[in-house]
């Protein structure tokens, strides 16, 4: 089966409801302004312009992970953080990170298929055993991945992963293959659904907004660094918990981000835009979702 991302689209339209204007998936969010600033740990890792140690502007994007921007934000679902650098030669370079630890399978076609098992409750609950029937190795992320559905108490209290695996290259030429996670400051903090419930409908749009002119929202950017033999192009692969961590830079968030997605401007965030000193893997999920992401942005631009 080969997925074109047409149909990877249709899927998520078809699961969430087609929202003109919209993305398919993470289409309720908010968008935030903010800086990076790298570690020389870093550094001694990759060539890359922005992780040099000077302070890099960002936008920043939290968002619910499915593709209806009506849904509460009190529905457990996966979160997203999507991160955009901007680079003092005028290049642009993204992060795209989630709260679920483990991508569902190692093909664009699995994706698929968890997509076509998505939407209302009775939906998920009479299709979703069927998915797992027809990818039983999807069944060992289960454990790590449900606790990361919990509603979180803010955006800015949940752990983002991403998943892919990049090439840093160093100015001395040496290569090797790292994994992001973004660790919040203020802890990962989960609320029963009960409770969430009990803040609204839109409590995680407003508690971020309210936070962040009153609080300091840091994030911490940790690599991880594969060892040879560790599997670096599948999404759905774990490294061993020993290897070795490295703090790369701080992502600060400070302020609402108004001046973007207005008056027709599309903003995309697209972990296959790298810069010279990183390279992306062979993973065949990272490379679809470019194509995905340009069949959607046609969608949701359709008529504007």
């Amino acid at each position: 089966m080969t997925v074109t991302p047409a149909e990877a689209t249709a899927a998520a339209n078809e699961a969430f409801g087609r929202h003109l204007g919209y993305r398919a998936l993470h289409a309720k969010g908010t968008l935030l302004t903010g800086t990076f600033i790298a570690t020389r740990e870093a550094a001694a890792l990759t060539r890359a312009t922005h992780m040099q140690g000077e302070a890099v502007p960002a936008t920043v994007r939290v968002s619910n992970g499915g593709g209806d921007p009506n849904v509460p934000d009190y529905v457990p679902d996966v979160r997203g953080l999507a991160v955009k650098l901007y680079l003092p030669d005028g290049s642009r370079t993204d992060i795209v990170a989630q709260t679920a630890p483990r991508f569902v399978g190692s093909t664009p076609d699995v994706f698929l298929d968890l997509l076509r098992a998505q939407g209302p409750p009775l939906t998920v609950a009479s299709k979703f055993p069927q998915f797992l029937l027809r990818h039983p190795a999807a069944l060992a992320g289960l454990p790590a991945n449900l606790p990361a559905l919990r509603p979180p108490v803010s955006y800015a209290t949940a752990r983002y992963y991403a998943i892919h695996a990049f090439r840093f290259l160093d100015a001395a030429g040496g290569a090797r293959f790292v994994r992001y996670t973004f660790i919040p400051e203020a802890g990962d903090q989960r609320l029963g659904l009960r409770a969430a419930k009990a803040r609204g409908r839109d409590y995680l749009q407003e508690e971020i907004r309210a936070r962040i002119q009153t609080s300091r929202v840091r994030f911490a950017l940790e690599l991880q660094i594969a060892q040879d033999g560790d599997p670096v192009d599948d999404p759905a692969a774990q490294w061993p918990r020993n290897r070795r961590r490295v703090l790369a830079g701080i992502l600060e968030l400070t302020g609402l981000e108004t001046a973007r997605e207005t008056g027709g401007d599309v903003l995309v965030f697209d972990p296959t835009r790298v810069v010279d000193g990183i390279e992306l893997s062979n993973d065949p999920v990272l490379h679809f979702r470019r194509e995905a992401y340009s069949d959607s942005i046609a969608r949701r631009t359709e008529g504007s």
